[in-house]
């Protein structure tokens, strides 16, 4: 809160003049501190998207457990689509699916593909899967956990 203080008439104060009270508020401080927040928040931004290596296939989580005869789906290096064991086409992979899966549609489907393999070769198969209607599908990876505890 700001005072206004009495005018002196020849060296002498009024003595009955009160301090008045100023009933406005100074906002200049407020908008000076929003502006270097918005200039710290533009330029610490576009450091908190960094762009990293990472290597997918090794993975540390605690294995679950394995159905009997669980459906694998790989990728080979060279694209090429197995289920199971038999290569098949892209085409016919929903058929393999059906036959492997006798026609569950919500059985587990095992994912694995090689190192080789860019991520949007691998986006593809998933979208082959889930247009399939194959919605459950887990990605199969190293053992990447340390045996010294």
């Amino acid at each position: 809160m700001g005072a206004r203080l009495g005018s002196r008439l020849g060296g002498r104060a009024r003595a009955d003049d009160d301090l008045v009270e100023a009933h406005e508020i100074n906002v200049t401080p407020f908008i000076d501190v929003m502006l270097v927040l918005l200039i710290i928040f533009m330029v610490a931004a576009p450091l908190a998207t960094v762009d990293l290596g990472v290597d997918l296939p090794a993975s540390a989580a605690e294995p679950q457990p394995r159905p009997d005869k669980p459906v694998f789906v790989t990728v080979k290096p060279d694209l090429t689509i197995a289920v199971g064991e038999d290569a098949v086409a892209r085409e016919t992979l929903t058929g393999s699916l059906d036959t492997a899966t006798r026609g569950r549609k919500d059985e587990r489907i095992y994912l694995r593909a090689d190192k080789a393999v860019s991520y949007g070769d691998l986006m593809e198969v998933m979208n082959l899967l889930r247009n399939a209607g194959y919605l459950k599908v887990a990605l199969v990876g190293l053992d990447g956990r340390s045996d010294s505890k």
